[in-house]
């Protein structure tokens, strides 16, 4: 990719209040974005809602900096507990929102009102995550009871588990589906990440990445999918993000899974636990931890050949008052970012060029630090960016 010189910054576009205790996670509703259809995003909380945002632009102006968030839903009164994590549907008419009080609720969008359409009752206790797959007839639901179920939608919004999994040793924190195919991610309190696949209707663990095949060696937090989901980002309480690769050579079983290989380890950066990633449909990694900061990553496409390296683009010093809970890219065509924090404030901001005012194209020439093996070197060249997210402290 070619890049405008120049610097750049994450511009602070507003800062969303509402919420009385920490913001666990968001989640963009991926229907929206277009000319036609303005953004709209979720957020949950320890004050057992869930509010939902949408964008109001400016008549006048088609910047996103010119726009305003307002809160157009509040979904109250049927949790009793914090609610953890909430994910739409790929058409963005459900949500399917997992709370501490062992349920995951269903809640449909009737004509801007939402209505809860469904409770998902089996957890033992707390629901960590929840996930749709991208046909929108699977959801995944995991907690501390260890367990990850996987839920199928039926008609008359009617939800059947169809499997139950049970191949972690401790807290799940977090599932989440591929982009593209019916392969179901997790990740533990037990430092690994396990990989689902469902064969003639047994689903099962098909791979596990842990620290014996260059896994993490501590709480594995979340993990994102680049845009072909060939690629896959994971970060944890070892402070290091790790990149996989789907490897399409070595296929197993006649349903044709590919096993994931470590490329490389991004070390050096963090300090404090990583909660949370996401990887943009540019390419930019987006990474938020328990230091207040948010930092962006990008491949090093700079002529290294002894494999694939990442390196730093950008660093935003307390971007929040305490940990960063979650970082998440929009949908759209806008380089927008929103993060949540245990300050209980939602931010949007907006990667932006300080020379024009534009927005940032993708790359950019610069001095970096790029990894490479391990060791840290300068480098002058151009650069495409990468970005993350966070997640809370250690529930």
């Amino acid at each position: 990719m070619e890049f405008y010189e120049g610097a750049c910054e994450l511009k602070l576009l507003q800062t969303l209040e509402g919420h009385t205790d920490r913001v666990w996670s968001l989640a963009w509703n991926p229907a929206t974005g277009t000319a036609e259809t303005p953004l709209v995003f979720a957020s949950c909380s320890g004050d057992k809602t869930v509010r939902i945002w949408e964008q109001n632009p400016s008549p006048s102006s088609s910047s996103s900096s010119h726009s305003s968030w307002n809160c157009k839903a509040v979904l109250e009164d049927t949790h009793t507990r914090t609610v953890r994590s909430c994910s739409w549907s790929p058409s963005g008419k459900l949500l399917a929102v997992a709370s501490f009080d062992a349920t995951t609720s269903i809640w449909e969008n009737v004509g801007g009102d939402f209505e809860c359409v469904s409770t998902l009752e089996g957890h033992e206790n707390e629901v960590k995550s929840v996930s749709w797959n991208a046909s929108g007839t699977l959801l995944a639901t995991c907690g501390r009871d260890k367990s990850v179920w996987i839920w199928e939608a039926q008609a008359g919004n009617e939800f059947e588990c169809v499997s139950v999994l049970q191949g972690h040793s401790q807290d799940v924190k977090l599932v989440l589906w591929h982009p593209t195919l019916d392969v179901l991610f997790s990740c533990s309190y037990d430092n690994t990440v396990k990989v689902w696949a469902d064969d003639d209707d047994d689903w099962q663990c098909v791979q596990t990445l842990g620290e014996p095949n260059n896994g993490h060696s501590s709480t594995v937090w979340a993990l994102s999918f680049n845009k072909t989901g060939d690629k896959m980002v994971t970060c944890s309480d070892d402070l290091t993000l790790k990149i996989w690769e789907m490897d399409s050579t070595s296929m197993q079983s006649a349903d044709g899974y590919a096993p994931w290989r470590h490329l490389c380890t991004i070390t050096g950066y963090h300090d404090r636990t990583i909660f949370s990633v996401h990887w943009s449909s540019e390419g930019i990694i987006a990474s938020g931890a328990a230091d207040d900061a948010i930092r962006f990553f990008v491949e090093d496409k700079d002529g290294l050949v002894d494999g694939p390296s990442y390196k730093l683009l950008l660093k935003e010093e307390k971007a929040h008052g305490m940990d960063i809970n979650s970082v998440q890219w929009s949908p759209g065509e806008k380089r927008l970012l929103a993060s949540a924090s245990d300050d209980g404030a939602v931010k949007i901001w907006e990667l932006a060029s300080l020379c024009t005012g534009q927005h940032v194209l993708p790359s950019i020439k610069m001095f970096y630090l790029s990894i490479y093996h391990g060791h840290l070197k300068s480098h002058q060249s151009v650069i495409t960016f990468f970005l993350g997210q966070s997640s809370g402290n250690g529930y």
